[in-house]
């Protein structure tokens, strides 16, 4: 009876997080829902008293329907695709790795784990430069005045120069570079939860399989994946999630063109798409492109969540 009476107490210090949780959290998701649902709604138009919209499915006929959205669609899934599973199981052979070294294992930790807490912005900055070309490349005989890091690191094994991200570049070059850069910023995070979860594992099954002689590829396969599989589940999800989220990855390496300057907007995604809708005054398009994106990423998730009951080992 008394701790009931004195829950007024713990209503009141929540408070303030409660507030500025319904401001800045449900009210933006609630008024994203209906103006998904507003036809020709416009926030301008609204702000000088002359709003006028219809309800409809307007615009999630009109997105789905736009080739923007399906260019968008296709870039995001292909990223995703190529991305979570190559950086899973990087991440994974890394802090096997990592967690079997003693000595400098936390120089080794900290070193891997300093690309986390840097801006992406300027990550993509600096990969862009390492794969940019300087010159006329345009033209029939290109005067180049830089190759690239990565193009002179070709040419000294006796390859060929790649145009990877300038004019005239393909498609495909500047997806590598893209899958290059997003894996390797996935990298820290995916590497600090499996490392966290292989030092959680008992010894005693290491211990085991050194008596019956198993081999290292044995142990990682029959040991080490099956009792970190809640863990590997946990980075396959999360992966995929933030791989739909994917935006500023391509802001670093090519800019506000989302592309290389031949073809603008060649690389967007889902999230770039819904901030062309925004600069456009395009609330409702942009809304309806924002569920559109959380109906695919709830979709998935619960894909994962399926596989991972009958694959994850608690």
């Amino acid at each position: 009876m008394v701790e009931s009476k004195q829950q007024w107490k713990a209503w009141l210090y929540l408070a303030p997080a409660i507030v500025l949780l319904l401001v800045f959290t449900v009210w933006p998701i609630i008024n994203t829902v209906a103006m998904a649902f507003m036809e020709g709604y416009s926030g301008l138009t609204k702000a000088g008293g002359e709003a006028t919209f219809k309800i409809g499915f307007g615009n999630f006929i009109h997105v789905v329907g736009h080739p923007d959205f399906q260019q968008a669609m296709k870039n995001t899934i292909l990223l995703c695709v190529f991305t979570v599973p190559l950086s899973t199981i990087l991440a994974l052979l890394i802090a096997v790795a990592l967690n079997a070294i003693k000595p400098l294992r936390k120089a080794l930790q900290t070193i891997f784990f300093l690309p986390y807490v840097t801006n992406s912005i300027a990550i993509g900055m600096v990969f862009a430069a390492m794969f940019n070309v300087i010159g006329t490349i345009g033209t029939r005989r290109p005067l180049i005045i830089s190759y690239g890091i990565i193009n002179d690191i070709i040419r000294l094994f006796g390859g060929n120069w790649v145009n990877w991200i300038n004019s005239g570049s393909e498609y495909w070059a500047n997806m590598f570079v893209m899958v290059v850069y997003i894996v390797w910023n996935a990298l820290p995070f995916k590497i600090l939860v499996l490392l966290g979860g292989l030092q959680s594992i008992n010894k005693q099954y290491y211990d085991a399989a050194k008596v019956d002689s198993a081999p290292r590829w044995r142990v990682l396969t029959r040991i080490t994946v099956p009792l970190l599989s809640p863990m590997i589940a946990y980075v396959v999800i999360t992966g995929f999630i933030g791989g739909f989220k994917e935006y500023t990855s391509i802001v670093g390496i090519f800019g506000e063109n989302m592309g290389p300057a031949h073809d603008a907007g060649r690389l967007n995604t889902m999230v770039g798409l819904i901030y062309d809708s925004l600069e456009m005054d395009n609330q409702g398009g942009a809304s309806a492109a924002a569920l559109i994106l959380f109906g695919i990423i709830l979709i998935v998730t619960l894909i994962n969540l399926q596989v991972s009951k009958k694959r994850v080992h608690y």
